[in-house]
């Protein structure tokens, strides 16, 4: 009798157990889904823990057509809510807020709101990451490094990467195949000139994809199944990566480029180099922030957040370029009328500076501009801006109110292809861009490189770029489909960036002067 009465207090206990385990998990994993519903705010009915990411985190489906499905699910509100995982989120879509979010009231809304912890990533103390104080400090400091005569210095340097990348092609011409893989080819070329320009590095990428320095920034970029599963503890129970120190970027490629930069910055020390460059900014940086003395505990900076923004120029700088400039050869290929007016615009202004590829001769360049707004719109790279609030907000028509820690996504991507701003908007039409069309859309419908005071500060370096190494292919070889050509190319590559997954492959035929 007693052991049959243990017996049944055991399998209850056990029992009971279990069920006081499931529902606390399912009170953890739902606590936070009432927000919206007690707000009165529009919102996504949530699956327990997932929220409503649940097919993205399981692979089924791209970030690229969750945030168009979720675009789409309220198409006359100017915001709604949803859940990542468990946090809920709120989806910005009307341009009028975007541009008060981004520009006119930018002091409520100051940081990105992604969270990196520097013991798990050295890119936590990167301009990208920067918070507050900080990020106005670091923002305040590196901003030298890019000024208009800081950029007119690069051209000479962008000009001999792009001669370098027009000498590959002819040589792959003459080894009898006029098919190139272009996003092979702008990443050398991409990864030469960010090295060049603002670290002082002849690299040689463009000869070599398979170097250091091409395969650690791939790898920087990869979406791994340990990255899937780092970003749900990530969303989960963010303490779970600090405490354990889990590294959010692979170790061997931060490494790597961790020793790269410190030779760098130790090099010039000890022999006195000075450049008008980026890592001369830096290292001025270094000097005031870090080797200062009597700094207070908010303003404290470290080597870490010195190499932090080497790193993020670096690697970023080299691939967004490459996957820009590849799909901007892919629809020139695609259109060739497009492509022809482009290269006619390209020789007459040449002609017009005496073949002199200065800034005077880049600020002509009209259409090419509205061309590569054009890229950048349809590929737009990211596939959405997020931002937290840092003050309470309250909405310019008094709707609703913002509290303070609210993290918002302005699904950019979707906006891009959202036809009321932009009629048929998969067709690649540059004339979207001219100054009356422009006039006539809204301010928050066109943001690939970001709004405000948070802008990419690259910007204008990432487009001179582009226009130097255009006008010097363009003018030698016309870009060609072919078979290899996808069409459409696939752009759901999992990189964490819009980038075209299976590369892009087409022809180039040498144009015979008369």
């Amino acid at each position: 009798m007693i052991s049959l009465m243990t017996d049944w207090l055991h399998d209850n206990i056990t029992c009971l157990s279990l069920i006081a385990v499931f529902a606390s998990f399912y009170y953890y994993s739902t606590s936070t889904y009432g927000k919206w519903r007690i707000l009165n705010i529009p919102y996504l009915p949530p699956v327990p823990l997932f929220g409503n990411t649940t097919r993205m985190m399981m692979r089924l489906e791209h970030p690229i057509d969750m945030f168009e499905r979720f675009y789409n699910s309220f198409p006359d509100v100017k915001l709604f809510g949803f859940y990542q995982m468990r946090d809920p989120m709120l989806l910005v879509r009307d341009p009028e807020l975007i541009n008060a979010i981004l520009v006119k009231d930018f002091s409520h809304f100051t940081d990105h709101g992604i969270d990196l912890d520097p013991s798990t990533s050295v890119l936590a103390n990167s301009l990208f990451f920067a918070k507050g104080q900080k990020w106005r400090t670091m923002r305040q400091k590196l901003s030298p490094g890019f000024t208009s005569g800081k950029l007119k210095d690069t051209h000479g340097q962008i000009n001999e990467c792009s001669d370098e990348m027009v000498s590959g092609i002819v040589e792959t011409i003459k080894k009898k195949t006029d098919q190139i893989d272009v996003k092979t080819m702008t990443g050398g070329f991409s990864t030469d000139v960010i090295g060049t320009c603002a670290f002082g590095m002849k690299l040689d990428t463009i000869k070599n994809d398979d170097s250091d320095f091409r395969r650690y920034v791939k790898i920087m970029f990869q979406s791994t199944p340990r990255q899937m599963i780092v970003q749900v503890l990530l969303m989960i129970c963010p303490w779970v990566i600090k405490v354990l120190k889990i590294k959010m970027f692979s170790v061997e490629a931060t490494n790597f480029f961790h020793n790269v930069f410190t030779d760098v910055f130790k090099y010039r020390e000890e022999h006195n180099v000075i450049r008008n460059d980026l890592t001369q900014t830096l290292m001025q940086a270094r000097k005031e922030l870090v080797l200062k003395k009597n700094s207070s505990v908010e303003d404290k900076f470290t080597d870490a957040d010195i190499i932090g923004n080497a790193i993020l120029m670096f690697t970023a700088g080299s691939e967004t370029i490459s996957s820009m400039l590849s799909f901007c050869l892919y629809e020139l290929a695609l259109n060739i009328e497009i492509q022809e007016r482009l290269r006619s615009e390209i020789c007459s202004m040449k002609a017009k500076h005496n073949g002199q590829l200065n800034n005077d001769y880049l600020m002509d360049l009209y259409y090419t501009n509205m061309v590569l707004e054009e890229t950048a719109r349809k590929y737009s790279i990211a596939f959405s801006l997020m931002r937290v609030a840092t003050k309470t907000y309250t909405l310019p028509d008094e709707s609703f109110v913002i509290e303070k820690g609210q993290k918002l996504i302005i699904p950019m991507f979707s906006i891009h292809r959202d036809p009321k701003y932009y009629p048929d908007p998969l067709r690649f039409d540059p004339e979207r861009f001219s100054t009356e069309q422009k006039s006539q859309r809204p301010n928050g419908t066109y943001m690939p490189f970001g709004d405000g005071p948070r802008l990419c500060i690259g910007k204008r370096f990432a487009e001179s770029e582009m226009k130097l190494v255009l006008s010097n292919v363009l003018s030698k070889f016309e870009v060609l489909p072919c078979e290899k050509t996808e069409i459409p190319v696939d752009i759901r590559s999992m990189s964490g960036f819009i980038t075209p997954k299976n590369g892009i492959v087409l022809k180039f035929r040498p144009i015979v002067e008369h």
